[in-house]
């Protein structure tokens, strides 16, 4: 059953690898599309991010077995991929796109959802399965790289094969039929309305704003990092750029030695600096004699992404009732990958448009110290206000996310 569940997690995240690293580069360097209008793309997975439990809680908890959600989800998915892989105006492939978007984002939810019922102690189980969605993602951005179609739409075409194996796979999982099917559906079932009062503490609210405010930056990244390597010369950027997601599986190892040492507090601003450390080797780095300050950027990702994303998962799971912890987790996904993110699509397309020269070249020193110092804003934001209220002795299990 685990195999069957981490084979589930490699298609999944295969299949947003495939895709969503290169797709900026694509529409800069082959479609000349503006900054804005590149991060506007790029966003269209917040937009999904937004929506999606919408989905979830009314379509898998009350409706329908969770693999034929998953399974017409990507079917669907599929199709748009290719129509998406077909237009050359803005508008087409951003309505394709943000179609496509409102497909699979629930697909993440559901997927683990369905991994959860079916294993005992998901604690203790789920890391071990979702860690597969990361070595999916890391071979998808190899094979990408090495087949030398990042200017391309290639990789909307391969992320649509994808999922088609993805729909038939699904019906291979065990049936997860809805818990919730003789229950009225409620807005609070798919928001995590319930859940607000806890930013009534002080922690919990700044914990709460650096997450969304940290998301601003990070879209950054996720949009124009390929396009940046690229255009400075880096061959095989996409290959290059799953060192992130290498180093993400290896920081996982460490959050436990470095939670007893540091805490809390400490581990979440090590995360937010290591943005503002990331994004100053990639203003100051080339494809030269340089080239090891975007290695250093790149292999950041680990530190960036597990020490406050994780380990905020962890201090949701400390500080939430109980009965409020999978509501409280939804709200910071809602505020992070979901406000945040859109957001941040949308400041670092404007900024990477103001910063434009001539056809297909940018400013990148400047785009990358304004990024960076939004992230130092946040990260100084974070380490006035926070208060940690307790002293962790004992590391808690790292997990995925």
């Amino acid at each position: 059953m685990k195999w069957r569940l981490r084979v589930m997690m490699l298609f999944e995240f295969a299949i947003w690898g495939a895709w969503y690293v290169t797709v900026g580069t694509w529409l800069g360097k082959t479609l000349h599309f503006t900054g804005t209008e590149i991060g506007a793309v790029a966003g269209t997975t917040a937009v999904g991010a937004i929506i999606s439990p919408l989905f979830v809680g009314l379509l898998a908890d009350r409706l329908f077995d969770t693999r034929k959600v998953l399974a017409a989800l990507h079917v669907l998915g599929a199709v748009l991929l290719v129509v998406a892989a077909q237009q050359t105006s803005f508008a087409l492939v951003y309505a394709a796109l943000l179609a496509y978007s409102l497909c699979y984002m629930p697909t993440l939810a559901l997927t683990a959802a369905l991994a959860m019922r079916h294993i005992s102690n998901p604690e203790q189980e789920f890391g071990a399965i979702r860690v597969f969605g990361t070595i999916g993602w890391i071979v998808m951005g190899l094979i990408v790289g090495a087949w030398g179609v990042e200017a391309t739409a290639s990789p909307l075409l391969l992320a649509a094969g994808l999922s088609v194996v993805m729909a038939g796979y699904c019906f291979t999982l065990p049936a997860t039929p809805p818990l919730a099917r003789n229950t009225r559906f409620e807005l609070k079932h798919a928001l995590p309305l319930e859940s607000i009062h806890l930013l009534r503490d002080r922690s919990m609210a700044v914990f709460a704003l650096a997450s969304f405010l940290i998301c601003i930056p990070l879209q950054f990244y996720y949009a124009f990092t390929n396009l940046f390597l690229n255009e400075v010369g880096v061959v095989n950027a996409a290959g290059k750029m799953t060192g992130g997601q290498m180093s993400e599986l290896f920081c996982m190892l460490l959050i436990p030695w470095f939670f007893r040492r540091l805490g809390v507090k400490w581990m979440l601003a090590v995360g937010m600096l290591a943005w503002v450390i990331r994004y100053t080797m990639f203003a100051y780095g080339d494809a030269g004699s340089m080239m090891w300050m975007l290695w250093l950027g790149i292999i950041l990702h680990g530190i960036c992404f597990d020490f406050f994303f994780v380990v905020g998962q962890i201090y949701i799971d400390r500080e939430a009732p109980p009965a409020l912890r999978a509501a409280t987790q939804g709200l910071i996904t809602f505020l992070t990958y979901g406000l945040g993110m859109f957001v941040g699509s949308w400041l670092s397309g404007a900024v990477v448009q103001a910063y434009t020269k001539g056809e297909s070249a940018h400013d990148w020193t400047s785009i990358w110290l304004i990024a960076g110092g939004f992230a130092a804003f946040v990260f100084v934001l974070f380490v006035v206000m926070f208060k940690d209220r307790k002293s962790v002795a004992t590391a808690p299990a790292a997990r995925a996310n």
